[in-house]
């Protein structure tokens, strides 16, 4: 990828999640990984053979932050506290955040309301009813 600046956040895919990266002075990537932690690798050893995509351009903060970033040491991986998304947004930020981890969550607990709801004997029921209702209602005013 050419024309990276310090402070760009850059990320690839990994499974069905993004892994995020932010690009150092050097033009070496901070990154964070469950088997390594926070540490820095090339552009080549970040993409692991995968299409690396600018997510973010830097704004003047970030690429100050950027030639600062050092990863933090006995800082390991930690998918609810510490994670690439963190790591990147520590930088970027100066908060931890991660996004991606935000929408898994709810997502799969709409997943996990919606399950118990069609699965309660009452709910069946009761959305058979209703559904009947709306058809007499409907053929009725046709």
């Amino acid at each position: 990828m050419i024309g990276l600046m310090p402070g760009d956040v850059v990320a690839r895919r990994k499974g069905p999640v993004m892994h995020k990266g932010v690009v150092l002075a050097d033009g070496r990537i901070l990154h964070n990984t469950p088997s390594r932690g926070e540490h820095v690798s090339s552009l080549t050893e970040f993409s692991a053979g995968h299409h690396v995509h600018l997510v973010r351009r830097a704004c003047d903060r970030s690429r100050a932050s950027a030639y600062r970033a050092r990863p933090r040491r006995g800082s390991s991986y930690n998918l609810f506290t510490n994670n690439c998304e963190h790591t990147t947004s520590r930088v970027v930020h100066g908060r931890e955040e991660s996004p991606q981890l935000r929408g898994w969550i709810a997502g799969l607990g709409v997943a996990a309301l919606t399950f118990a709801i069609t699965r309660h004997p009452g709910a069946s029921a009761a959305g058979f009813a209703i559904g009947r209702r709306f058809v007499e209602r409907y053929a009725a005013s046709s």
